[in-house]
Formats: C-alpha cells, structure tokens, sequence
C-alpha cells in the first residue's frame, strides 16, 4: 500500500517561516470543506487548469499576431513559462510552489484578443462611454475567475466564478507590474503574499526574455543588436539570460526577506525592456498591422453595443448577466451595464474567434 499524505504534514515539513501555509489561508467567498488531502491552493490550480478561459490562452497573441512560425510563444506558453520560472524560485526559498503556480496560471485569462492592442481597445472604448470605466488585464482576470468561468456541475447545475482562495485572487489581481506601477486595482493594489511576489517579478522575467528571442527567431532582430551593457549583465543567449535572472532573484530575495532583484541585474533588465519597446513593441514591422487589430475589435465592440442580440450565444451562457429571458430591453436601458457585458464578450474571444465575428458582422450572408 501507498501511504495518503495530508498537504498540512507536507508543507510543514517543506515549507519556510514566511510561505503562505494552505490551512491559514483567508479561504473563500462561498466556503468549501477541506479534505486534508489536496491543499486550497491545489484546488486553485487544478480548477484554473480545467477553465475554458485557460484553454483559450492557447490562440491569443502575446506579442506577434499571427505568426508564421509555430514556435512564437502565445498567451498559454507565456503563462507556463511563468508557472516554471515562479516554482523554481518558490521551491528554492521554500515558499509555496502550489500557491505560485495557481497565480501563474491563472494571471492572464483576462488578457483580450491580439495582446495588449486588444486591451488599451476596450480601455478606449469604456472611457468613451464613462470616464470613471476602464479595461486592465490583471481586473479582467479576476473578473474572469470571480464571475464569469462556468463550471457544469451535472444534472443542469451551473456555477459562475471559481470561487478561488483569496491569496490566489489577490495574486492574479495584483501581478501587471512595468517599468512604472500599471495596476490600479483598490482592493488589491499589491501582493500580499510573497508567492504573489515571485508571480510578479517572473511575468516580466518571462516576457522579456522570450520577446527577446521570439523577435530574434522572427528576424526582426539580430543579437548583435542587443546593448552590449545587457549581453554583458544578463548573458548572450536565451537560457544564459534566464539562469543569470533566477539565481539573482532566489539570491537577493533571500538575503533581504522580500523578493528581489539586485540593483545591477534589475537595470539590466530594465533596460532590455526599454530595448525592446523601441525595437520590437513599437517599430518592428509585425506591429503594423496592429492597426488592423484595433479597427477590428472596434468594430465588434461598437456593433455589439448597437445590438445586444450578436451576443446572444454568449448571453445564453452567461444569464447571470441579465434578469429576464429577453436581455436587449434591459440592456438598453443601462448603458454602462451593456458596455460591461460587452466588454467580457470580447475579452474572452481567441483571435481567430475576433476574425470570425468581424467577417459574420460585416460580409452579407448569401442564401441561394
């Protein structure tokens, strides 16, 4: 026979003083019981793991739309490469792996279609019509895991949210972090959990890093073209960059009780992000058609708004959204709630569900 271990035996036997322990955990909006087998934070995960919104990631841009190449990184090789990088950090300064990797992966499922073109899209688009509205991925993510994922329960049940622990939300919610401070959230303005931390600081890891060579491999770039004061920082080559990057932060985070970098590999860092805005973000000749991008998803958005009815497979599984069987007249009536749902219709689509939508929106229909 194999022995059933409970995770509170695990993690006090693996975890560190300051890792966030699953059974101290601030739990959950609706209250589940606790089998001692899985930890909370195992369920996070395992429920992020079997979204539909996690699956979707898969054919959303990270940088390159529409790459020619089928080894450019997406939103779902993005996010798994963040859930690496965050583990080996987490298990290195004994912290809690299963609580990195549930905020790892569940950090960008609020990410909209042809990457942060879609996003500063349907930022626009709700400042238009309030002010005081707005889009930002890291919101959108925990709108996505608190209210808008389905979860079939058998015999026509239905739940809406995946009623995550809060260290788990508050990590998700509290992970866009650049070169100046990007979230704005009121309730979860930063991590409160250094496993929080680590998801941060390795979703920049992560991107600058495989930006950097998804621009080389494309050809937009040539590594003789990165600043010799980075190559000579960071390393030379992609793994090179990584290894320099990791063992900097497990080593610095251990020695000031916080996670960190060193000043001379964060700057280096920094300035391989500044780099890349100017080479590859900005001017590079894929960022061309983001034009096409952000005409496109206007477009939905703004024929949506029309007519509430082009969503109405998407209000079908989302009544939670409306209060009667008909939701146009009430949807008509409020137009920030419209904006709203609108917003998550679009924000859920892959890129090739925005291309399909567009062309059924503006091609006429033959029927002979």
């Amino acid at each position: 026979m194999l022995p059933i271990t409970n995770y509170r035996d695990r993690e006090g036997r693996l975890l560190s003083q300051g890792a966030a322990f699953g059974i101290a955990s601030k739990g959950r909006v609706l209250p589940e019981s606790d089998d001692g087998i899985r930890s909370p934070f195992q369920k996070d995960r395992d429920r992020i793991i079997h979204a539909s919104a996690f699956r979707r990631l898969q054919y959303k841009t990270q940088v390159f739309m529409a790459p020619k190449g089928d080894e450019i990184r997406t939103r779902l090789t993005h996010t798994l490469e963040v859930a690496q990088l965050s583990r080996s950090v987490s298990d290195a300064l004994g912290l809690n792996e299963d609580l990195v990797e549930a905020i790892a992966l569940g950090h960008d499922l609020g990410h909209a279609p042809f990457g942060h073109t879609g996003e500063a899209v349907l930022d626009v688009k709700l400042k238009e019509i309030d002010p005081s509205l707005g889009f930002e991925h890291a919101r959108q993510s925990l709108r996505v895991v608190d209210s808008l994922e389905r979860r079939e329960r058998g015999h026509g049940e239905v739940l809406f949210g995946l009623n995550l622990t809060y260290e788990t939300r508050n990590g998700i919610a509290s992970h866009s972090k650049g070169l100046e401070e990007m979230s704005k959230l009121e309730d979860m303005l930063s991590p409160q959990t250094l496993e929080g931390q680590i998801v941060r600081l390795c979703d920049r890891v992560a991107y600058v890093n495989h930006d950097l060579d998804d621009a080389i491999h494309a050809g937009i770039i040539d590594t003789t073209d990165v600043p010799a004061m980075t190559v000579e920082a960071l390393g030379s080559f992609y793994s090179q960059r990584l290894d320099t990057m990791v063992l900097d932060i497990i080593r610095s985070s251990s020695a000031a009780g916080e996670i960190v970098m060193s000043q001379p590999i964060q700057e280096a860092m920094d300035n391989l992000m500044l780099f890349l805005k100017d080479r590859v973000y900005v001017h590079s000749e894929p960022k061309r058609e983001e034009g096409k991008a952000r005409d496109l998803l206007s477009r939905i958005f703004d024929f949506c708004m029309q007519d509430v009815r082009r969503m109405e497979p998407y209000l079908r599984e989302h009544p939670m959204t409306c209060e009667s069987d008909d939701p146009a007249p009430m949807l008509r009536g409020n137009l920030q709630s419209t904006a709203r749902i609108v917003t998550d219709y679009v924000a859920s689509m892959t890129d090739r569900m925005a291309l399909k939508v567009a062309t059924d929106l503006v091609m006429p229909h033959i029927y002979v």
